[in-house]
């Protein structure tokens, strides 16, 4: 008896086991899902965090200036403004090389930019004046003439957000340039060198412009930027500096005894950029178009008299790519190409010069100093023919 009573309580232990296990298993299964949706709550919360961070490190380290923002409210995006993506973020990053900015200031701040640029070149031309009465025989004067150019300018610039699509600039610089030439006139039989040191310094062209971000760029999208930028006249230009009544180069053309600080001719610049983030990389190009109106210089040069000139107009393509290096510190490089019209002259005897192609290489470099400060480092590299053999930009953005 005692034997069958011990079978049956433990039969009925077992059925009652058996009978509660379907109860528990749904018990683990409600549980699992409870929490899922929990980690799942929590991973939302965590990538609108991240997301909102992003934001305010786009505003805080946009290409070629500084600006801050507090991040919006969850859910809430401010018109104009970029989404607060990582690849919206890494759309800042192609900075240095650019002298145009990508992510616009923001509405009601404030950027200053203190610049200082230096350009060197060096190029040898040979000078032919005379006639040409068969191929490879001249009769008259050869002039080998070797130019070398150092140009330094200290810029201020400003940036205002007039709205979060809108940004009006200025840009004051001072110019200081100092050129060498060396000639010599090879069919007088000369000996020795005729060196040439001229030097000028003084305020250049002021620049005034606005931008105009079209989009809201995204992962699939583009950021589209538009420019108008007009150029000033305020520096002086080559038919308003000073000659040498004495010293004349080879064929009694007057030489300059200062250099110019400016073209001496107005401008505008209209232009479009694209920045596309692409990770790991983003992606950017831009196209801009220069006007340079024509105008009446009515002024004597030696012995010629110089009526209206129009200095030409020029087609600028860019592109590279940038890359973020870690939270700070960016790498870019890029390829930047200027078509410049020759310059005409209303005079015959003047001549027209030829059109120019200029090149140059960009290498770009930033590190982001503080929430508000950032330093951008560009090397310019010289292509072509007449392209500054180096040229080496700093620019160091405040944002208030």
């Amino acid at each position: 008896m005692k034997i069958k009573k011990t079978l049956s309580g433990s039969a009925a232990i077992l059925a009652f086991i058996t009978t509660m296990m379907p109860v528990a298993y749904a018990q683990d299964d409600i549980t699992v899902e409870k929490l899922e949706r929990q980690l799942n709550e929590q991973e939302r919360a965590l990538k609108q965090t991240r997301q909102n961070l992003e934001y305010l490190k786009i505003r805080q380290q946009t290409p070629g200036q500084t600006v801050s923002q507090p991040a919006p409210d969850i859910g809430q995006e401010s018109v104009g403004a970029p989404p607060p993506s990582s690849q919206a973020s890494d759309a800042a990053k192609v900075a240095p090389i650019l002298a145009q900015p990508g992510i616009l200031t923001p509405r009601g701040k404030f950027v200053l930019e203190p610049s200082l640029q230096y350009d060197y070149s060096s190029n040898n031309k040979v000078d032919i004046i005379g006639f040409t009465v068969l191929p490879a025989i001249v009769v008259g004067l050869i002039d080998a003439r070797e130019v070398d150019t150092s140009t330094m300018q200290a810029a201020l610039t400003g940036r205002y957000g007039l709205t979060n699509r809108l940004e009006l600039e200025a840009k004051i610089p001072y110019v200081y340039s100092r050129e060498r030439a060396t000639s010599r006139p090879l069919s007088e039989g000369a000996t020795s060198d005729e060196i040439f040191n001229t030097s000028g310094g003084g305020l250049g062209d002021i620049q005034l412009g606005l931008r105009y971000q079209f989009n809201d760029g995204g992962p699939k999208t583009p950021y589209f930027i538009g420019s108008l930028l007009g150029t000033l006249p305020t520096g002086k230009g080559p038919f308003d500096v000073s000659y040498s009544s004495n010293d004349v180069a080879p064929g009694g053309r007057p030489l300059q005894t200062e250099q110019p600080t400016g073209s001496g001719f107005y401008g505008i610049d209209v232009g479009i950029l694209a920045i596309y983030p692409t990770d790991p990389a983003v992606l950017f190009g831009g196209l801009n178009y220069t006007w340079r109106p024509s105008k009446n210089v009515d002024k004597r040069i030696g012995s010629v008299d110089v009526g209206r000139v129009d200095p030409g107009d020029s087609i600028k393509l860019s592109f590279g790519m940038g890359i973020s290096l870690n939270e700070k510190a960016s790498f870019s490089v890029g390829y930047q190409h200027t078509y410049v019209t020759g310059t005409k002259f209303a005079q015959s005897s003047l001549g027209d010069s030829e059109s120019v192609q200029v090149g140059q290489l960009l290498i770009g470099y930033g590190y982001q100093l503080s929430p508000s400060t950032s330093a951008n480092l560009t090397l310019g590299i010289g292509v072509t023919r007449y392209a500054p053999n180096a040229e080496l930009v700093m620019r160091i953005p405040y944002s208030f």
